[in-house]
């Protein structure tokens, strides 16, 4: 009987003490504050493989930043360093700025396009996706230069298609394909007059490429004019007779419109 009274009773004290604690729910904020951070914390003890980690946010934080600065390590870039940005030709870096957005540290490059009166400023991990690089090399200033002295090639489609086309190249940032169009827009005093728009992009692709040129050489804008004037003396001159006078119907008409 005493055997049977001590097992009955441990029973009993064992159903009281797990009993209560099934039903009792926390009647406080400081209650649930309680048993919420025990759950959690148990919970992050067997989801952990090993202690190893110590703050996952300062994790997130120091990979995010080796990512942003990867693309300018590997590009390059440097303060005072001249380059070429697709959309508005050469210009120069006058700085590499920090910038906190969203809590998050940004780093910048301030670029100066002195003769626009401009100041652009692109994130490193964007130099790529913009296009942005370097100056051209002496190879594809070559390359470039022989372009002009080759014959024009113009497609024979209506105006509206080869401008795009043309101004597509122009803000390609490819020294080459600037040379194209300077080549194929290029008119000599023996050859009819441009169009206003014809006149335009002929100028836009003269500049872009001038001043590339000079840079890359060292030479004044004037000097590097009259490069691109030479070598564009040296292409097979055109007849004075217009060679396309359906085109430059269409052309007269997509103006006017």
């Amino acid at each position: 009987m005493a055997n049977g009274s001590f097992v009955l009773a441990r029973s009993r004290l064992a159903t009281a003490a797990v009993g209560p604690t099934k039903n009792v729910e926390p009647r406080t904020i400081s209650d649930w504050t309680k048993v919420t951070q025990k759950k959690s914390s148990s919970a992050a003890i067997a989801a952990s493989p090993a202690p190893r980690s110590s703050d996952p946010s300062k994790i997130a934080v120091s990979s995010s930043k080796s990512s942003s600065k990867t693309p300018a390590m590997k590009i390059g870039f440097k303060t005072s360093e001249f380059i070429v940005y697709p959309a508005h030709g050469v210009g120069q870096i006058v700085a590499i700025e920090e910038q906190e957005v969203a809590g998050f540290k940004l780093e910048l490059y301030v670029i100066s396009f002195v003769k626009d009166k401009m100041t652009l400023k692109v994130p490193t991990p964007k130099v790529a996706a913009v296009g942005m690089r370097k100056l051209a090399d002496a190879d594809v200033v070559k390359k470039a230069l022989d372009t002009l002295t080759g014959r024009a090639r113009v497609k024979r489609t209506m105006w509206s298609r080869r401008a795009q086309e043309y101004e597509a190249k122009i803000n390609s940032g490819d020294l080459v394909a600037i040379a194209e169009v300077v080549r194929d827009l290029y008119r000599s005093d023996v050859q009819p007059e441009q169009s206003y728009s014809e006149r335009q992009l002929y100028e836009a692709a003269l500049d872009r490429m001038a001043r590339e040129l000079a840079v890359v050489q060292k030479i004044s804008d004037l000097d590097s004019f009259k490069l691109i004037e030479a070598q564009l003396a040296k292409s097979p001159r055109r007849s004075g007779k217009a060679e396309e006078p359906a085109v430059a119907e269409e052309s007269d008409v997509d103006e006017a419109a």
